[in-house]
Parts: C-alpha cells; sequence; structure tokens
C-alpha cells in the first residue's frame, strides 16, 4: 500500500510539472470568494466567469482559504495542495480497502490507474475534490464503534462543499438504524443538519431565502452539452420534467428495494428491524451490530445508485465514486476478467470527450451491471462483527448465505 501511494504521488507530481492546466470552474471559485470576503453576503449577488454561486457554506471557506495561499505564493501552490488532496483521497481509499477485507492486495494497484481522475484533481481543480475527500474520511470513521459522532462532523462538512454527499444519505440512515437506533439516529441526523445551518450563519442572518435557494437549489438544470450519462437522450426529453421525475421513482425504487431485500436480510427484514427500532427507540435494531465491511458497502452502494440516476453526470463527477468502485466489483461475484472489463468500461466512459451515444450507453450498462452484481453477490459485504478502534473481536468471513441463526 505504501509504495502505491508514493508512486502515485510521484506521478502525480509529474503530471502538475508537465500537462498543463485547463482553467474551468477554479477562477470562478476564487472570484465568488473573494466576493464573500470583500463583505457580499448575497448569494444572488455573487457571480464568477463561469456562473452563479451554487454551493454551500464550506465551499466558500475552503476557497477563500485558498485565495489567500493563491494571492500569498503562486498558482504551483495550488496545484500541490490539489495533489496532497489527491493523495490524501488515495491513502483513505486504501484504508478502507483494508478495513473492508476479503479484498486481494493487488486491487490496490488499480486505484491509481485513472487518467480522468488525476485529471479533475490536478488539472482542474474541482470543489467535487474536497467533498469526496471528506466524504471518504467520513465513511472510514463510520466504520468504527464510537466514532459516529465525528463521522457526523465530517460528513456535514463534504455536504457543506457540494450536494452530491446527500446520495450517500439513504445508506447512512441505514447504517444509523442498525448500529444506534431510533432516538440516537435522530440526535446524528440534527447534528449534520446544525452543522449546515452554523457553517451557513453569516449568509442566512443577512439573506436566508438567498442562500438556501441557491446553495441547495435542487432543481437547477445541467446544460445538454455537459452530459456523459445521458447522451443518447434527445435533448428536449433531458430537459424534461418528467425524465427528471423517471429517474428520480427509477432512484428511489432501488433505494427501496436494497433496503427491503438485502440491506436489512440478516435483521429479519426492514419492516422487523423499524417495528423492532421503535419499541426500544435507544437501543439499535439490528440484531448485530453492523461490520465495517457492512457499512462500507452499504454507503458506497447508496452513493453508486445515486450516480446511476443523476439526471446529469458532468466529467469532474466521476472522483464521486472512482476510487469506490474496485471495492463494489469485489462485492459481486462476477469472475475477475468481468470485473476488470466493467472497470475498463466506466473509465474509457468518463475519457470520451465530447461523450457520444455509445460511451453513455456503455456508462450505463456498467452501473447496471455493478448495481445488479451486488444484488446477487454480497451488498452487505463478507464480515460479522464490527469492532472498534481498541477491540480485537474475531470477525467471521461470510462467503455463503449461511444465515445468523446457523452462526456459533
Amino acid at each position: 500500500m505504501t509504495l502505491v501511494i508514493i508512486g502515485d504521488a510521484l506521478l502525480t507530481l509529474l503530471i502538475i510539472h508537465f500537462v498543463p492546466y485547463t482553467e474551468i470552474d477554479f477562477e470562478t471559485y476564487i472570484i465568488q470568494a473573494k466576493k464573500v470576503q470583500d463583505g457580499q453576503r448575497d448569494y444572488s449577488l455573487i457571480y464568477g466567469p463561469s456562473g452563479p454561486l451554487v454551493y454551500p457554506a464550506g465551499h466558500v471557506a475552503i476557497h477563500r482559504i485558498l485565495a489567500f495561499i493563491l494571492n500569498a505564493t503562486s498558482f504551483r501552490t495550488i496545484q500541490y495542495i490539489y495533489g496532497a488532496l489527491y493523495i490524501t483521497s488515495l491513502t483513505i481509499s486504501c484504508m478502507l480497502y483494508h478495513r473492508a477485507k476479503s479484498i486481494p492486495n493487488w486491487v490496490i494497484l488499480l486505484l491509481p490507474l485513472s487518467k480522468r481522475l488525476h485529471s479533475i484533481y490536478v488539472l482542474r481543480l474541482f470543489n467535487d475534490c474536497w467533498s469526496t475527500t471528506l466524504a471518504l474520511g467520513a465513511v472510514y470513521l463510520f466504520s468504527f464503534v464510537g466514532n459516529e459522532l465525528l463521522a457526523c462532523f465530517l460528513f456535514s462538512f463534504a455536504l457543506s462543499v457540494k450536494m452530491n454527499i446527500f446520495l450517500y444519505m439513504p445508506g447512512l440512515l441505514v447504517v444509523f438504524l442498525k448500529s444506534l437506533g431510533v432516538i440516537e439516529s435522530l440526535v446524528h441526523v440534527v447534528i449534520i443538519l446544525l452543522l449546515q445551518v452554523w457553517l451557513g450563519m453569516p449568509f442566512i442572518m443577512a439573506h436566508p431565502k438567498s442562500y438556501f435557494t441557491n446553495a441547495f437549489d435542487l432543481s437547477r438544470q445541467f446544460l445538454y452539452k455537459w452530459t456523459v450519462n445521458w447522451r443518447f437522450i434527445p435533448e428536449d426529453v433531458f430537459l424534461s420534467r418528467r425524465f427528471a421525475l423517471t429517474l428520480l421513482m427509477g432512484h428511489l425504487s432501488v433505494l427501496v428495494l436494497f433496503a427491503f431485500r438485502k440491506w436489512f436480510q440478516n435483521d429479519g427484514g426492514l419492516l422487523a428491524t423499524v417495528r423492532r427500532g421503535f419499541i426500544k427507540p435507544f437501543q439499535r435494531a439490528s440484531w448485530d451490530l453492523p461490520t465495517g465491511d457492512e457499512i462500507i458497502t452499504i454507503l458506497f452502494t447508496s452513493n453508486l445508485i445515486g450516480v446511476t440516476f443523476a439526471r446529469s453526470l458532468h466529467y469532474q463527477f466521476y472522483s464521486w465514486y472512482a476510487q469506490q468502485l474496485p471495492l463494489l466489483l469485489w462485492r459481486t461475484k462476477y469472475p475477475l476478467p468481468i470485473k476488470l472489463a466493467l472497470l475498463l468500461g466506466v473509465e474509457y466512459s468518463w475519457n470520451v470527450f465530447p461523450s457520444t451515444n455509445t460511451s453513455s450507453y456503455i456508462l450505463n450498462a456498467s452501473h447496471i451491471l455493478i448495481i445488479g452484481g451486488l444484488w446477487f453477490g454480497y451488498p452487505t459485504g463478507t464480515r460479522r462483527k464490527k469492532v472498534s478502534f481498541k477491540d480485537n473481536i474475531h470477525e467471521v468471513e461470510d462467503n455463503t448465505d449461511v444465515p445468523f441463526s446457523e452462526l456459533d
């Protein structure tokens, strides 16, 4: 693992020095941050070359710091910071793979191979890099007993950078119910929401409507010319409300299916688990504490389902899940050539610019096959008992469908 990280750090350094940077949104981020620094608190009046400010307060806080660094040093320093951020995301991903277990060590070698991911981090400087890295850190903390509070703070900070972190929320609610119970689950959700309010307070106190309608605009439409996943859909259909509602219904339907048939199958089913949760709201609703592997797999699956049904995917959105794909593929029962082919198909699709009908077909087919593989594979991971940092509880390998009642 260490050699992989060092090797990728050197590769990233070479990319920074020898591959030209392409400006897309970073200049806008900095100009908007400077306007906030100058005292502007009305989101509707904060613009940059590529458009208005449409990200929550955590995004602004990060780029105010970056604007200060840029003013004091050079642009190359900013690229180094993003390079360090990329290596941080890689390191956390390696830790998650180690935590999940049952994945061959060589699979980690697949993580540094994405051309598009390196570009997103150090040649484009998108804010997705911050939200993704923070979210990965939160997932790692969630996978251990007793770290839910700290993980909630990190998760909420990730959400305050970009709304795509909402895609983890269905899986996180499943994890909360399993490991915390109803009351503690509600407390932790409130903590996540309160941190959002605290971070956005300067804007909420001044112009609350402007802040919430711009920073958390769920109805915002994306430009057809940038879509990676729906190029084969006619533009009028792509922009229609009916298409958006269809995707939303598909998203919710798949989540409900996983909740009813997979994520709670070892706890007697979703309804039985919820019933236990409300009968004893101060106790966890699951029969057994979920393992780190189970938590990671559920959260990553929730994210992938959301990505699959996204109304549009732009090129920087690949960072949302690129480092999670090998782990999810190793939670399927596909033979190795199929796993690698699916990984290659996804990477190919994200590297075709502009996207084509074929690349969009391949991307959607790959997503669907991975989700299908999880459905028929190991949707809750392959480990049994959850352990804390201080525990040394033996974890039981589970590559069968043996129910809990038959385990010692």
